[in-house]
């Protein structure tokens, strides 16, 4: 076996290889998961992206609000206007009624007014003929001026503008006129105000849009460059089983061999087509839990129950190594759980290969089920070398290790390894806490009593009072 171990990495690089679609096919798989990435759909830096919209909330409240402001002016204009003309339409009438004297100044005008207004000024006028002014500082009155329909005009008279109304008097026509400059005056205070409002109200929507989209954006890229990792990953722990492979079929079809040294060949690319499909069948189950993740079951399970099952199938594997491996249960109530029996399995099972692969010779596993009032826990203790605390944080990661980070001391090793040698791709404990989270367990991982790794999940008791 090793005869044909040696020459792999040569028979790699030999031009009479054969398996050549392999190596394109791992390579394949790597460019299609970075393909599949954010980065191709169109994923930014969450802050460029938060700017765009948050630039584009801006233009839109900007524009609702010109609109909303040029509205507003014309509405309050034809107001004011409108105001004025009752007031020539009351200065008309008293004069029809009374003489031809000039009302005093503002004896026309409302006692309730709210904005101070120009005089009201008369004029006796002719058709085609000039008028005679009856007020006093009443500017001339051009004869086009006034209009003898009746009917309410705006006309310049000197440097203001003037609103005019005329009605007939006798064989001539009597002209009530006001000045504007008030009114304009208004308005233009309004203008000013609009103006110096819009600008901090534009720069606002800016900035209470750009602060709630990097917030809102900030979970989004985390988890962005969680996927960039992860497809890495995976394109990588893809890639070693089929480089394996192809290294396997090109050396074995390089020289003849023997039936036993074909035999040999064979078992090794059976080993790695095993890993292969393992990793694959994994990556299967978090994508599911990833996109709709099946809803937890409605039946209680007794974990108790369960977890003494799960162990028995592991009693040859901590035979194997001398380990002890020992189940017990605590508490006066059924330990009950409100998830899927195989989920709880697959749990109790990555656990537990965890804990029997790093307990060491002659070590101990202990699995407690706890039951409490409200609560049930499953915790998993061995004499294994534990957790670093700076590896906790970085536990459930998909494809991490922790040999990875440099610590030689603790490596998960998922269900698919053999003979102690970690040959799992790092997605037992992500699978593991994805079953966690689906069921609303929580985690709690410290030191066992005896040094090694404690690590123990707690839910709440199915039919607990709340």
């Amino acid at each position: 076996m090793s005869a044909l171990r040696a020459p792999a990495a040569a028979a790699l690089k030999s031009p009479g290889a054969r398996g050549g679609g392999l190596r394109r096919a791992a390579g394949f798989v790597g460019r299609y998961l970075q393909w599949a990435g954010p980065s191709h759909l169109g994923g930014r830096p969450g802050w460029v992206h938060a700017a765009r919209v948050a630039a584009a909330a801006a233009v839109l409240v900007g524009g609702l609000y010109s609109a909303m402001a040029v509205a507003f002016d014309v509405v309050d204009s034809g107001h004011l206007v409108s105001e004025v003309d009752s007031d020539l339409a009351a200065a008309l009438q008293e004069v029809r009624l009374g003489s031809l004297r000039a009302p005093e100044p503002g004896s026309f005008l409302p006692a309730d007014r709210d904005v101070e207004r120009a005089p009201v000024l008369i004029w006796l006028a002719g058709v085609g003929r000039g008028a005679v002014a009856l007020s006093a500082n009443a500017p001339q009155l051009p004869p086009k001026a006034w209009a003898p329909s009746g009917r309410a005009v705006t006309a310049k008279l000197g440097n203001e503008d003037f609103r005019l109304l005329a009605a007939r008097r006798g064989s001539g026509w009597v002209v009530a006129g006001e000045s504007l400059v008030n009114t304009e005056r208004v308005e233009d205070v309004l203008a000013r105000a609009e103006l110096i409002a819009g600008p901090p109200l534009v720069l606002a929507t800016f900035l209470v849009a750009l602060a709630i989209g990097v917030m809102a954006s900030r979970p989004v890229e985390q988890a962005r460059r969680r996927q960039l990792d992860f497809t890495a990953d995976a394109s990588h722990e893809l890639r070693t089983p089929l480089t394996v492979i192809e290294a396997e079929v090109g050396l074995a079809l390089s020289v003849s061999r023997d039936a036993s040294a074909y035999r040999e060949a064979l078992e090794r690319v059976s080993t790695e087509s095993k890993r292969l499909r393992h990793i694959v069948e994994e990556l299967l189950f978090l994508a599911r839990f990833d996109s709709v993740p099946p809803p937890p079951g409605d039946e209680p399970v007794d974990l108790a129950a369960l977890a003494g099952s799960c162990a028995d199938r592991f009693l040859a594997v901590a035979a194997a190594s001398g380990t002890e491996l020992s189940v017990r249960s605590e508490g006066a109530v059924p330990a009950l759980v409100k998830a899927p029996p195989v989920w709880l399995d697959r749990l109790c099972g990555v656990l537990l290969d965890n804990a029997c692969r790093y307990a060491g010779p002659r070590g101990r596993v202990q699995v407690t089920v706890a039951a409490r009032s409200a609560s049930v826990s499953l915790a998993v203790e061995d004499t294994g070398p534990g957790i670093p605390p700076e590896v906790r944080p970085r536990l459930f990661d998909r494809f991490y290790r922790a040999d990875q980070a440099g610590s030689g001391v603790w490596a998960e090793a998922p269900e698919g390894s053999a003979g102690g040698q970690v040959t799992g791709a790092g997605l037992g404990l992500a699978i593991a806490d994805a079953i966690v989270r689906s069921t609303g367990g929580k985690w709690r991982i410290g030191d066992a009593p005896g040094g090694g790794a404690h690590m123990e999940v707690v839910w709440r008791r199915a039919g607990a009072v709340r």
